[in-house]
């Protein structure tokens, strides 16, 4: 998550599809700004994306944070967060969960497109998630 003090450097709404758009795009910015590859860029953003889907599809609307990396090489932290009915973790961590019919990739695709991953919910609270992509070119994917 991203901590007090740590600056913002860009917001994204989530609330329909064209935010996906908007938060992929804002993605592959700030990934080439704060020093990520081409290839670890489009991870994040495709990590991002389905992140940004599971808000629309099961909370309805939510936010989307960016902010540098606090690793020593750089990159970017992403936190999504969202007010809607949250979900029992190991479940929807497994490939293939779904609640919707999906095939259930979104949230452990996710996971191993960055190099950190971290979900936290409450039923009926909401749901966080915090991604990290490094720009170390010995930080990879986790696999």
């Amino acid at each position: 998550m991203l901590r007090a003090g740590r600056e913002i450097l860009a917001r994204v709404s989530i609330r329909d599809e064209w935010d996906l758009v908007v938060a992929r795009r804002r993605t592959r910015e700030l990934g080439s700004r704060h020093g990520l590859s081409a290839t670890a860029a489009e991870a994040l953003a495709t990590a991002v994306t389905e992140i940004a889907r599971n808000i629309v599809v099961h909370a309805g609307s939510g936010e989307i944070l960016f902010g540098a990396g606090d690793h020593p090489e750089g990159g970017v932290i992403v936190t999504a967060w969202d007010t809607g009915p949250g979900m029992r973790i190991e479940e929807a961590m497994q490939d293939g969960f779904s609640t919707r019919g999906s095939l259930g990739l979104g949230l452990a695709g996710a996971r191993s497109l960055v190099d950190d991953f971290l979900v936290e919910s409450r039923v009926g609270e909401g749901t966080t998630v915090t991604l990290r992509k490094w720009a170390s070119a010995q930080a990879g994917p986790r696999g």
